[in-house]
């Protein structure tokens, strides 16, 4: 699957079934049949793209794919089947971000109609899709961005039955012509509740129960649209609600099943932001090799010089590894279900760390590709655009850090690894000599590994403990099933039952290769300062420190997911290594920076240089690797 780059010429979407494959080919068909001069012209003129949408329409494209199989009126090929989506997605951000925007914000827009209890609702959206239409999520305001508590769109009950609903809605995706606009807003006659006072306590429910979602027709009178808020071919609108009447069968979401609406809506859609940037990626590297290794400098092609080898090799082994990443988190998020919802840590990585490596990836191909890439016949600066753009789109970096940073201590101790918890009872383990700890560290680890079972069958709640982790195998996902259960995640909070299995044993099965050990070691150093020096409760609410404790956290179910999905594969060891070789050295970096963080208490700075390693050299797997991504060179043009 991976391993090499996505090719419309030659791809054939085997892992699909025939409607499917007929499908993404006709998207891919209809792009290369438009070219490149078309798309590049439309972009710069800010064409809305309505060829494209008529082409959805004629092909029911959003129909098929975005209608949940109890909606398809026994249609056998409609289905929301998370594995299609996801190569939508990466087909859409191959060719343009401004495509992919119009799919990814009608996801949204779906989301809490088909999570509703709303009969009618469901249908009606059911026969929009089925005309070619398109949706919106207005859950964004100008003044109050994610702080949904304070929202001022306002719906009143009235005399005679029904609401009428008055506010404004900022960055809001096709609503300029979206049939259906998922509306969030608070009843007048209810509390408002105090977001500052939420962050510290939970709310009653009678705090929740004037908060609803409803659904809002851009054509109607009572909507007023007020402009595209950005300079580009998509339509990201701001628009008012005026005295808008809102009838009860408009109703989808009442009180806090409104924000679990809102939540679960974004845990759907923003898992489609890293297979955007993943087409996005795999555009531009085809570009920016191709020019490297044509054009002559100084007697030389530009991928004979050093610092464009490294480069190019490291562009190459980080966009494989987004790929490996993701299409192994496809297979958490379709298998999920409510005893398994490991998937709500894998998508925030997925949204945070594959774009956030793909900007990195633009960035580093800037300076291989430099002039050429800003010129306007290329598909480059649309990448640059769009890559700078997914990071901080469906919650920004740093809020998808924290929702990860509350899976740290179940994912790196518990319950498999509990015991090493005791490190902190040893009387200056801080501060200890590396050696000293790691002897410790190691002696605690061996024993939980060791002992823990023997315990669990003797002591209830360790046995209860052990059990909560104890998942079947996840198999690849990419039959044609209804991924339904994304739908009824049910509330959004509990994320501290949640459960991992043990991670090491998935990266001893690869220490094998040299990179991959040295990797592990650092991942146990780490696990041993979350011991012995775990944060306080200050910097529990430091988010500046939290944030580099975070990247290192987010680096190993990040690594754990690519090696299993290498080993499903069956991945090259040499493109493993230099993927690795890349991930100790910012492994390395992000050390340094809790090191140097002025909260960071004294234990803090010991430990974190403990984690500091160099990466295993080797020049062979080096030109092993780099020889693959020069041979992309001229594999693929985009048709005139």
């Amino acid at each position: 699957m991976t391993d090499t780059l996505f090719n419309p010429k030659t791809c054939e979407f085997a892992e699909f079934d025939a409607e499917t494959r007929r499908l993404l080919r006709a998207t891919v068909d209809w792009f290369e049949g438009r070219g490149k001069a078309v798309l590049k012209q439309e972009d710069r003129d800010r064409i809305w793209y309505a060829e494209f949408l008529d082409f959805v329409k004629r092909e029911g494209i959003f129909a098929t794919f975005l209608t949940p199989a109890a909606e398809a009126n026994g249609d056998p090929n409609k289905r929301w089947d998370t594995a299609r989506i996801a190569m939508m997605s990466k087909i859409l951000g191959f060719y343009s971000m401004q495509y992919w925007y119009v799919w990814q914000v009608s996801i949204l827009g779906l989301g809490p109609i088909w999570q509703s209890d709303n009969a009618a609702a469901k249908q009606r959206a059911a026969g929009l899709l089925d005309s070619g239409e398109i949706f919106a999520f207005g859950l964004s305001e100008k003044e109050h961005g994610a702080d949904v508590y304070s929202t001022d769109m306002i719906v009143t009950p009235q005399p005679d039955g029904g609401y009428r609903a008055t506010g404004g809605k900022h960055y809001i995706g096709n609503g300029n012509q979206a049939a259906l606009v998922s509306v969030f807003g608070r009843r007048s006659d209810k509390p408002i509740i105090d977001s500052s006072k939420a962050l510290e306590s939970k709310p009653t429910d009678e705090d929740y129960e004037g908060y609803l979602f409803f659904v809002a027709d851009s054509k109607h009178e009572n909507y007023q649209l007020r402009g595209n808020v950005v300079d580009g071919q998509m339509y990201v609108a701001a628009f008012d609600l005026e005295d808008y009447p809102v009838a009860e069968e408009d109703i989808l979401h009442r009180g806090e099943a409104a924000f679990h609406a809102a939540m679960n809506t974004v845990n759907v859609g923003k898992f489609n932001l890293g297979f955007g940037a993943v087409g996005a990626c795999e555009h531009a590297f085809y570009e920016a090799i191709t020019h490297a290794e044509n054009r002559i400098l100084f007697g030389h092609r530009v991928t004979e010089f050093p610092q464009v080898q490294s480069l190019m090799t490291d562009s190459y082994a980080r966009l494989q590894a987004m790929k490996l990443y993701s299409e192994r988190a496809i297979d958490y998020l379709r298998s999920a279900s409510p005893d398994d919802r490991r998937y709500l840590l894998f998508n925030a990585i997925e949204k945070m760390t594959v774009t956030r490596q793909g900007q990195r990836i633009i960035e580093d191909l800037a300076d291989v590709i430099a002039a050429r890439g800003f010129e306007k016949d290329m598909y480059f600066p649309m990448a640059m655009l769009g890559l700078f753009g997914l990071p901080r789109l469906e919650g920004t970096v740093h809020v998808n850090m924290a929702l990860s940073l509350k899976f740290m201590a179940n994912y790196m101790f518990h319950p498999a690894d509990a015991g090493l918890a005791a490190l902190r009872l040893v009387p200056g383990a801080g501060v200890a000599p590396q050696g000293a700890v790691r002897a410790v560290s190691g002696a605690l680890s061996w024993s939980s590994r060791k002992l823990a079972p023997r315990a669990g069958g003797a002591v209830p709640k360790l046995r209860a403990e052990l059990a909560s982790a104890a998942y079947a195998p996840v198999p690849t996902r990419r039959d044609a099933a209804d991924d339904e259960f994304l739908f009824r995640q049910g509330p959004s909070s509990g994320l501290g039952r949640i459960r991992f299995s043990d991670w090491r044993p998935v990266f001893e099965k690869f220490t094998r290769i040299p990179n991959v050990a040295v990797f592990l070691e650092q991942a146990l150093a780490f696990q041993t300062l979350l011991a012995a020096a775990s944060p306080t409760a200050a910097q529990q609410r430091d988010v500046d420190f939290l944030f580099a404790l975070g990247e290192l956290f987010t680096a190993l179910p990040y690594a754990q997911l690519i090696l299993e999905q290498a080993e499903i594969e069956g991945t090259d060891d040499a493109l493993l290594d230099q993927i690795f070789d890349i991930f100790v050295r910012e492994f390395a970096k992000h050390a340094l920076t809790l090191h140097t963080k002025p909260a960071a208490t004294k234990a803090q700075q010991t430990r974190a240089l403990d984690l500091l390693r160099r990466p295993v050299a080797d020049r062979a797997r080096f030109e092993r690797v780099l020889g693959r991504a020069r041979a992309l060179a001229g594999a693929y043009e985009m048709n005139p």
